[in-house]
């Protein structure tokens, strides 16, 4: 890494030291990546986060003490602590999503994730964004879905809506604010579409749907994809 080059730091915290180790060859095989600190437990995660700032970390769950979706609340509800949090774990359980998501966490990877993926997905949540497992992210719409249809997200039930065709009442008044573009952008987010994908769909440039993501999270008050996801299900969007 040249001098005058920003590496990405890194911070890695499990309690199994193999783990650990085969996290840090991977890292440590690229050239714009820096493995800056290491713990063993959710307290020494959070110390590290406090101390070295890392812009990633990588956070498995199940830990002795504190675990990791404690930890990772506690290091991104720090207005001071620039890091982002990729959950890490064994366990393909929704219950993990949603926590992880609730505690602030940028992404959420099995353990068994390719290293092409993993490597990947620090990038792209470094630069702002968010990354779920697809088997995850599959569950977790199926999940929302079956809750929104249940009532059990808070959104008015059709019948409430009164006399639009049927159409759901929403409950968010963010909704208001986005144009019909940006809904529609926001719809094919909710699908697992990347930005590429959605420019591909929609007819549109990279750099104007790149323009309508950031609009949406400023409108919808929504920290990154994963929050505008549960946004757009909630408000029956999807």
């Amino acid at each position: 890494m040249s001098e005058n080059r920003k590496s990405i730091r890194v911070g890695i915290a499990d309690d199994q030291e193999l783990v650990r180790a085969g996290f840090v060859m991977v890292i440590g095989s690229q050239s714009d990546l820096e493995v800056v600190g290491q713990a063993a437990d959710g307290n020494q995660a959070v110390e590290l986060a406090e101390r070295l700032h890392p812009d990633v970390m990588l956070m498995d769950v199940r830990m002795p003490g504190m675990d990791g979706i404690e930890a990772t609340k506690r290091i991104t509800a720090s207005k001071e602590n620039p890091t982002r949090v990729i959950i890490l774990t064994t366990f393909d359980l929704d219950e993990y999503v949603m926590a992880a998501i609730n505690a602030g966490a940028s992404g959420f990877l099995l353990k068994d994730t390719e290293p092409e993926t993993l490597l990947g997905s620090i990038r792209t949540v470094y630069q702002g964004n968010a990354i779920i497992a697809p088997s995850a992210t599959k569950r977790l719409i199926e999940k929302m879905s079956g809750a929104a249809g249940n009532g059990a997200v808070g959104v008015a039930s059709p019948s409430a809506a009164g006399g639009d065709g049927g159409q759901p009442a929403y409950t968010d008044p963010e909704l208001e604010l986005l144009t019909e573009r940006e809904r529609e952008v926001l719809v094919e987010i909710a699908h697992g579409l990347s930005n590429q994908e959605i420019a591909d769909r929609l007819f549109i440039s990279l750099p104007t749907v790149k323009t309508h993501v950031a609009h949406i999270l400023a409108k919808i008050n929504a920290r990154d994809r994963v929050q505008a996801v549960v946004f757009a299900y909630e408000n029956h969007l999807v």
